[in-house]
């Protein structure tokens, strides 16, 4: 059995290593990267001392399919937790910096002194906030807006100042165009369950503390279920490109059609090669993907190709410490749209993660684009330069040229997930059953962090063997 796996990033590397896993001498995997290296977004790099990310800095624990599969290749050893210190975000409110009430996370608090006292909402919006408290459950059966559940359970403040920045920090999208059930439905659940979310959270607090781990500490992002490598990203792709077989792994290999011929499926590149292959695995964009399956299946192809997506740029900085006037007593900021500024987020790697700057030096990484910013990507790399320094000058008081730069730019990376799209993806597998020997996987389906896609892929490798075993019966 012959399979191929389009595209070298983690979930098409993930679906290869699975594949590679079953040890079959009647299976031939091949992976077909069009650029020159593997890992996708996934981009660690040495600059000026520091360890920098291009691409996504860090997983969620709590979604073990990148940990396990860090098991499996032996790299699981050197995974580590964000630093214990400082572990909170602010959020730019009336031009300044505001630290997010202590307990707040995502969308909720789970104190009430800190909730209280602070100076990022008005006495209205905290009292609004509380009704969460009393508010009935939903009655509504169809999926809802992630602003509207925001708005229904919390108010307006919230989402506002709070909600839509860290949102847009995690999909660069609009939260009133988001589905909650296909972004963050842990959420729906607390309120089916609990009715309301804020006591939903406190109650798994509480929980975690009997079990030993403590009381939820920090605000803003889940920073205790945050890991790591400790050598950066590049760790896992080292690893699961060591784990294939050198002649399985081609770079400079564009697939520019895909036909289907009898049994075969039939692969034609970029350098005029072309591959017939039992099953393939499309590990692409959704547009890509889409445009491949162009003349097989008209529906995959309209389904894939309405799948809107956002470009984003990551800007890394290093200054000397003694040029940032800030305390550094966070682990970042987020911009809330309200404030029309240009960036939408900006991270303090070096206190986030332990031995990624020397102690004299500090790492930022500034956020760019996003759904509701499409036009900050026309820049030239120069005046996004610009820009970032001087949103890190007012928001910062750094005045200072920094000493190392290093821009990363990702058109139509992230994938958006609105309102409606957990029944685009259903009927995208229900078209896909039509064809046993097809198989897609990517951020673009379920899921957009690095374990999702590592589940997308290994599930796609899954198809593709089910399909071999069925037609073997």
């Amino acid at each position: 059995m012959k399979v191929v796996v389009v595209g070298g990033g983690i979930a098409g590397l993930s679906a290869a290593h699975r594949l590679a896993e079953t040890k079959r001498h009647d299976l031939e995997v091949t992976l077909l990267e069009r650029t020159d290296r593997f890992g996708g977004t996934i981009r660690t790099i040495e600059l000026g001392g520091c360890l920098v990310e291009l691409g996504p800095d860090s997983f969620l624990s709590s979604k073990p399919w990148l940990t396990q599969l860090a098991e499996r290749l032996g790299v699981a050893d050197r995974i580590i937790a964000t630093a214990t210190t400082h572990r909170r975000s602010h959020v730019v409110h009336r031009g300044k910096l505001h630290p997010l009430p202590d307990g707040f996370l995502m969308m909720a608090p789970t104190r009430l002194w800190p909730m209280v006292t602070t100076s990022l909402f008005s006495w209205t919006g905290k009292i609004r906030c509380a009704l969460d408290l009393v508010l009935p459950r939903s009655r509504a059966t169809g999926d809802e807006s992630l602003g509207a559940f925001v708005r229904r359970r919390f108010g307006g403040e919230v989402l506002e100042r709070v909600v839509q920045p860290l949102i847009g920090g995690i999909y660069a999208g609009d939260p009133d165009r988001l589905s909650l059930k296909a972004t963050i439905p842990r959420f729906l659940e607390m309120e089916t369950r609990y009715r309301s979310v804020i006591r939903a959270m406190v109650a798994q607090r509480r929980a975690a503390a009997r079990r030993g781990g403590g009381p939820t500490a920090g605000s803003g992002a889940r920073y205790g279920e945050l890991v790591t490598f400790d050598h950066g990203m590049k760790t896992i792709v080292q690893a699961l490109m060591e784990s294939l077989p050198e002649e399985t792994m081609r770079t400079h290999s564009d697939v520019v059609s895909l036909s289907r011929e009898g049994d075969l499926w039939r692969l034609a590149c970029g350098d005029g090669q072309h591959i017939d292959a039992d099953a393939v695995i499309l590990a692409l964009p959704a547009r890509k993907a889409a445009d491949l399956l162009r003349g097989i299946e008209t529906g995959l192809h309209d389904e894939l190709s309405a799948i809107p997506h956002a470009s984003t740029a990551v800007l890394n900085l290093v200054y000397r410490r003694s040029d940032v006037p800030h305390p550094m007593d966070c682990f970042g900021f987020v911009v809330p749209a309200v404030e029309e500024r240009d960036i939408i987020a900006c991270t303090f790697s070096s206190v986030k993660f332990p031995n990624r700057a020397p102690e004299d030096h500090v790492l930022l990484r500034a956020f760019i684009g996003g759904a509701r910013q499409r036009h900050m990507l026309g820049f030239d790399d120069g005046e996004l330069n610009r820009i970032v320094r001087a949103e890190l000058k007012d928001l910062m008081g750094i005045e200072a040229a920094p000493l190392h730069t290093a821009l990363a730019r990702y058109p139509d990376a992230m994938p958006q997930y609105l309102v409606g799209h957990s029944r685009r993806v259903e009927r995208i597998e229900s078209l896909l059953d039509r064809y046993p020997g097809l198989a897609l996987a990517g951020n673009a389906y379920g899921g957009v962090g690095l374990p999702d896609c590592v589940r997308s892929g290994e599930q796609a490798a899954e198809r593709v063997l089910e399909m071999e075993e069925n037609g073997s019966r």
